[in-house]
């Protein structure tokens, strides 16, 4: 806390002379994020600020700010919460932390194919779970495509759930996350996003999971030579504004904003098509080992995490909702 408290005055500060003017006239939205410029994301970000500007008429322009300069995804969010941040992208993953019911989509093999984890986020319960943070001052606008994540590893390859048993396995500060982990042997250790390549690097880690664009824009391929497609999760990025900054715009200016975020959403998923296949040509040709492992086992040993929600019938009722979605 103390830490967040010295990181929230610095960026407070830093941030001031970006802040909304007082005039209606304009207003300066600011944006941060944790990836890298050339990643899929950033550029739908690009042609979301040049669609909101034009369709405002430059009342509403938008500053980004990425690879982390403001804080991690989750001290993004808190500076969100207390109004020193506009927006910012997470991944769902992180997001669960302030809206418990996002958890969902990050259970693992929940959807069928990327057909119909589209059809989920983008009709009605993609819909809900987008407004379940606004009671801590956090609203979802839209979800970016981050693809199907998958073990990476350093000194050997995962090819069963067996494999995993012993290692220590980054992941994000998620409970769905850890728990997946868990059953299939691992041990969980959430580390930021940041410090991951370092921890790989000395061994405080013996791997991580992600998607290939993420995998490769990293560098983590320079350290990690094994990367084992399982795809056990599809877990989406989400557009979040704070409520504080929405709360401030017109009705118009937030017509104009959200329909600047649903357009960079179909330019950012013919982005990432094109980098998945991108990333898996480089990663391949640095030299590292491309594992198609059975599915089926490992989607057998995470019914663990499952069984765990029975108890809880409105969870488990938004899990069945999801199956039966066409």
């Amino acid at each position: 806390m103390k830490n967040f408290l010295k990181i929230s005055i610095v960026v407070f500060g830093f941030l001031l002379c970006f802040s909304c003017n007082e005039s209606t006239k304009h207003k300066t939205i600011r944006l941060a994020h944790g990836l890298d410029v050339n990643h899929s994301v950033h550029k739908a970000m690009l042609e979301m600020a040049k669609n909101l500007e034009e369709a405002s008429g430059g009342k509403l322009t938008i500053k980004i700010y990425p690879n982390q300069q403001l804080g991690s995804e989750r001290e993004c969010l808190e500076l969100l919460q207390i109004g020193s941040l506009d927006m910012t992208k997470v991944s769902v993953g992180v997001m669960e932390n302030f809206a418990p019911k996002m958890k969902v989509l990050g259970l693992p093999f929940l959807f069928r194919n990327k057909e119909h984890s589209f059809n989920v986020l983008d009709g009605p319960i993609g819909k809900q779970l987008l407004n379940e943070g606004e009671k801590y001052w956090l609203k979802g606008l839209c979800y970016y495509d981050a693809g199907s994540r998958s073990f990476y590893t350093k000194d050997r390859p995962v090819k069963n759930p067996e494999d995993l048993k012993g290692m220590k396995i980054r992941v994000m500060e998620s409970a769905t996350a850890m728990d997946m982990v868990r059953s299939l042997g691992g041990s969980p250790t959430p580390i930021s996003w940041g410090e991951l390549y370092t921890s790989l690097q000395q061994g405080v880690v013996d791997g991580a999971e992600n998607n290939p664009p993420s995998f490769y824009l990293s560098r983590h391929y320079e350290v990690c030579k094994y990367y084992s497609l399982d795809e056990h999760t599809v877990l989406p990025d989400v557009l979040v504004v704070g409520t504080h900054f929405w709360n401030s715009l017109t009705e118009q200016e937030q017509k104009w904003l959200q329909e600047a975020a649903d357009k960079s959403v179909k330019y950012q998923r013919k982005l990432w098509a094109k980098s998945e296949k991108e990333a898996l040509d480089a990663v391949k040709e640095a030299g590292v080992e491309i594992i198609h492992p059975n599915k089926e086992p490992f989607a057998k040993e995470v019914q663990s995490v499952y069984n765990s929600y029975k108890d809880n019938k409105e969870m488990y009722s938004l899990i069945q909702e999801i199956k039966q979605t066409k």
